[in-house]
């Protein structure tokens, strides 16, 4: 469901506790998490989100154990979001992506 009014999407954001700031707090806590930039790409109504990730936790793993890591981590969250796209990197990563390498 999405929002048709600014006030309509800050009460579903309320109502579901869900924010960029929530989700980042849980993951820099339960992942160790360096890095952490989730936008919110539903237009503020907290619906659907799109992650940078970066944690030591994710040396050595698929990009699909990496999800599935994070999807655990954040598994009541995602119940009650429609939309949740991690990019999952170690330190090391993502300062050859920053770097532009």
């Amino acid at each position: 469901m999405s929002a048709r009014t600014d006030t309509e999407a800050e009460q579903n954001q309320l109502s579901s506790g869900i924010t960029p700031d929530t989700l980042s707090a849980k993951l820099r806590e339960k992942l160790e998490a360096s890095h952490v930039d989730i936008a919110d790409l539903s237009g503020g109504c907290g619906q659907m989100f799109e992650a940078i990730i970066v944690s030591p936790q994710f040396a050595k793993k698929t990009t699909l154990a990496r999800h599935r890591l994070v999807n655990s981590t954040l598994k009541e969250e995602i119940a009650a979001i429609h939309a949740w796209t991690p990019k999952c990197f170690t330190p090391e990563e993502w300062e050859k992506k920053k770097g532009g390498g």
